[in-house]
């Protein structure tokens, strides 16, 4: 039975593998791109720590690890408390799922001629596979929920859909090691679990509620709301509520052992805060919170940066598809809803004794499911948008909305069951976007590994545009992560200089040691962060200013700053009076490789404002490589052509 949702899961299951073995094998990369890196490296940290070098308080041992395997990014994974002691970043939850995974590589890294350090190949492959077994596990799950509500035909689509046209396919093949591939499948679990357990109560599917309910929020404290989905599931009308109160009623001592089970797995977080500190409670995260009052929502969704619908706009058809789960559309297709599990979703006569829930029934029917995933999906998403890191580090979209997808994936289920019935316009429309949206999808995964236009954390709308689509690329196309503006004419015109230094007569932030030219360069470094401010005064050509100015400059740093937020500012600013008018900036490091010397410009239109003055300057961005800088020239030109 379902040959189709079977064939899709197939096919989906073959893409993950193809993409995690032979396009990006990520356990066999190293330093931050390793899979035991970054984040996972601080979720990973508990096991270590705990079962190799008996060191969870002061974690002496992590400066080897450090210096051998170079995870990134240091103890940022932990901090240092008042106590004296070291606390993890991240809760246990995730390392808790690692463990069998890491036993395994532990029992063999040594055998194999490995170091049983934690970190060696073993490790990282065992890490990187499991998770791609997890997220085989999560998607038949997945199918399996969707089939209880939805055709095979549909089921399948939303497979296809979810896999081939979201970034759910980077945090599965890929990045599958952070939380949200596994969060992914302990959601599957939970509404596999909860359907379950209100058509047949039982003490063992209670139980299973509780200990994923209370392992999701361990491996993330916001999954607290995974709770949302035993409460609320099956919830059509007011007495679809009493009726829930009556099955509580009925089955409490089953609710009560979900509880304690959640309860007692959470607990185990207070534990170790309590070994570590003395304190039972302790907020991790530190300087990171929370802005419930100012959610990120237009960021989070749109923006350039991380916006989730601008790197998987396939989940547009899922938030279309929250207003269709009020009254879906009847599937068109000759096996209505699937009958795997068919019982599950509603029984007569236990409803009449009072002893089941009531969900949703009849062929193909979403009814019932939109207040809970309207409350999940919604209630994520905020969460989400309120975090103060709103775009999540070095995320592919929103990776704080993938472990939602099972959720979401009755949203895209109602869209698709629409969007398959009726006239063939509607179809071929539908099919078309998918098709569009699947192929963006994985030119953004090759880009984000392989192609390199994908720059994570620096996206912006002006560099997206730039490069969307395409496969070549050019290194001034960088100046767009920094600056909006780019000269785009054919040939300039009318260039008048206004500015030029060799900083020979120069006395401030010189040096004479190692010049790019001449006797003198400027020099910036962890001591000396800022450059003069060298200004300059734009003529008027017939009582008309120029369109355009271009800044240049002599560059050279050994060695080269790779992290972006350290890279030394190339600063353009207008004044008028004490204020400025208008700024831009490029970083430096962007356009060059390794200790080579090179001239960089950048171009920026005078401001419509009125200003009396123009400066440069430069700023080291607190990194503390030694740069040096020469020949720095300001040009002001017009463009015939605009």
């Amino acid at each position: 039975m379902h040959p189709l949702s079977r064939y899709a899961f197939l096919l989906s299951g073959a893409l993950i593998v193809a993409t995690a073995f032979f396009f990006y094998p990520k356990w066999q990369q190293s330093n931050t791109e390793a899979t035991i890196s970054w984040d996972v490296s601080g979720y990973y940290l508990y096991l270590p720590a705990t079962l190799i070098y008996r060191d969870v308080r002061q974690l002496n041992w992590w400066p080897a690890v450090d210096t051998r395997y170079h995870p990134g990014p240091g103890m940022g994974q932990a901090f240092r408390h008042a106590s004296g002691n070291y606390v993890m970043k991240y809760p246990m939850g995730q390392a808790l799922q690692f463990l069998p995974w890491f036993s395994v590589a532990h029992l063999l890294a040594a055998p194999l001629g490995f170091p049983a350090d934690g970190f060696s190949a073993p490790y990282q492959a065992a890490i990187s596979w499991g998770s791609l077994l997890v997220a085989l596990l999560g998607l038949w799950f997945m199918r399996r929920n969707l089939l209880e509500y939805f055709s095979d035909r549909t089921t399948a689509i939303v497979l296809v859909c979810i896999v081939f046209g979201t970034n759910y396919l980077e945090y599965s093949a890929i990045s599958g090691a952070m939380t949200h591939n596994w969060l992914f499948t302990l959601y599957s679990l939970l509404i596999f679990s909860t359907i379950r357990f209100y058509a047949r109560p039982a003490f063992k599917w209670a139980a299973l509620i509780g200990l994923l309910v209370g392992w999701a929020t361990l491996t993330r404290p916001t999954e607290i709301i995974s709770a949302i989905i035993p409460l609320f599931w099956g919830l059509g009308s007011l007495a679809d509520v009493r009726a829930r109160l009556l099955f509580f009623k009925n089955h409490f001592s089953k609710i009560l052992l979900a509880g304690c089970v959640a309860g007692a797995v959470m607990l185990m977080q207070a534990v170790y805060w309590k070994y570590a500190t003395g304190e039972w409670i302790v907020y991790s995260y530190q300087e990171q919170g929370f802005s419930w009052l100012h959610p990120h929502l237009g960021d989070v969704l749109f923006s350039a940066r991380a916006g989730w619908l601008v790197y998987s706009p396939m989940m547009l058809f899922a938030v279309v598809g929250l207003l269709m789960l009020r009254n879906p559309t009847p599937d068109p297709s000759p096996d209505g809803r699937g009958d795997v599990e068919r019982t599950a979703s509603g029984n007569p006569s236990l409803l009449a004794l009072g002893n089941a829930s009531p969900l949703p029934s009849g062929e193909g029917s979403g009814v019932g499911l939109l207040p809970v995933v309207l409350l999940f999906c919604l209630t994520a998403l905020y969460i989400t948008s309120a975090w103060n890191i709103w775009w999540y580090g070095g995320s592919l979209g929103q990776r704080a909305m993938v472990q939602g997808y099972p959720v979401w994936a009755f949203a895209l289920a109602a869209f698709v069951q629409w969007a398959s019935s009726g006239r063939w316009m509607k179809k071929g429309i539908f099919v078309g976007l998918a098709a569009a949206f699947i192929y963006l999808n994985l030119w953004w995964t090759y880009q984000a590994h392989v192609g390199g236009l994908f720059v994570a954390e620096q996206m912006t709308k002006r560099y997206m545009l730039k490069v969307l689509g395409r496969f070549e690329s050019e290194r001034d196309w960088l100046k767009l992560l920094d600056t909006k503006e780019e000269f785009k004419g054919a040939a300039r015109q009318n260039i008048r200089l206004v500015y030029v230094n060799d900083f020979e007569q120069d006395s401030v932030a010189v040096t004479t040691e190692d010049a790019i030219s001449g006797s003198r360069s400027l020099r910036l470094n962890n001591e000396t962060q800022f450059s003069p401010a060298y200004t300059a005064f734009v003529p008027q050509a017939g009582g008309t200013l120029p369109k355009w100015v271009r800044a240049s400059v002599v560059f050279r740093c050994a060695p080269k700053e790779w992290d972006w937020w350290r890279m030394t500012q190339f600063t353009v600013r207008f004044w008028l009076g004490d204020s400025i008018v208008k700024q831009r900036a490029i970083r430096l490091q962007r356009h060059v490789d390794g200790d080579e010397t090179k001239t960089i410009f950048f171009d920026t239109k005078l401001p419509p404002e009125r200003f009396d003055k123009m400066e440069v300057l430069f700023w080291n961005a607190d990194g503390d490589k030694t740069i040096r800088l020469d020949d720095l020239r300001i040009e002001v030109f017009d463009d015939n052509d605009e």
